[in-house]
């Protein structure tokens, strides 16, 4: 398995433990503002999901024009089922590519008509770096907002996970120590 591979999988996974997180929170703190680059969960876990949706789109050569959250009328979990749905079905597409499909230069333009050139492989680094992003966001509004119980996200103890080696609790708070 190629590294980013392994990386796809790790964004799938932590994007699913922000799922489990987010499922419990009161309906209303979805919607209250907070000062961040998006003013609330919603609009937070929204921005991810569409911007993982959008590079999978580019990737697979399937045309769209605008944000597919524009058009989202669900509720929240059917929003949060979405997300972490999306996320693992892009890390399964790119499970069985071969060295020869991530150093494919795709040709793209991005949502202000500009045309670029990257490789595949670069372009999913960058989802996975741009989730990771917006995921330390979501905790820190979540402490915002009165929250205090967080399952750690962190590439390193994924990565744990995946040599059975010891990790925290699974529902243990996230520390400076890890």
């Amino acid at each position: 398995m190629y590294t980013i591979q392994r990386h796809l999988q790790f964004n799938a996974w932590a994007d699913g433990k922000m799922v489990e997180m987010l499922t419990n929170v009161d309906e209303k703190l979805f919607d209250q503002e907070v000062k961040s680059s998006f003013p609330s969960l919603r609009k937070t876990v929204m921005h991810i999901w569409d911007a993982e949706q959008v590079w999978f789109l580019r990737i697979k050569g399937i045309p769209f024009s605008g944000w597919p959250g524009n058009n989202f009328k669900g509720n929240t979990q059917e929003m949060l089922n979405g997300y972490v749905d999306n996320s693992k079905a892009l890390a399964e597409f790119m499970l069985p590519k071969d060295r020869a499909f991530f150093d494919t230069q795709l040709n793209y333009k991005n949502m202000q008509n500009l045309e670029y050139t990257q490789p595949i492989e670069d372009i999913l680094f960058h989802v996975v770096n741009h989730a990771s992003f917006h995921r330390g966001q979501l905790i820190t509004m979540m402490r915002e907002l009165g929250l205090n119980k967080f399952t750690n996200t962190d590439l390193i103890t994924y990565m744990r996970l995946q040599t059975n080696q010891q990790v925290s609790p699974p529902n243990s708070l996230i520390s400076n120590q890890q």
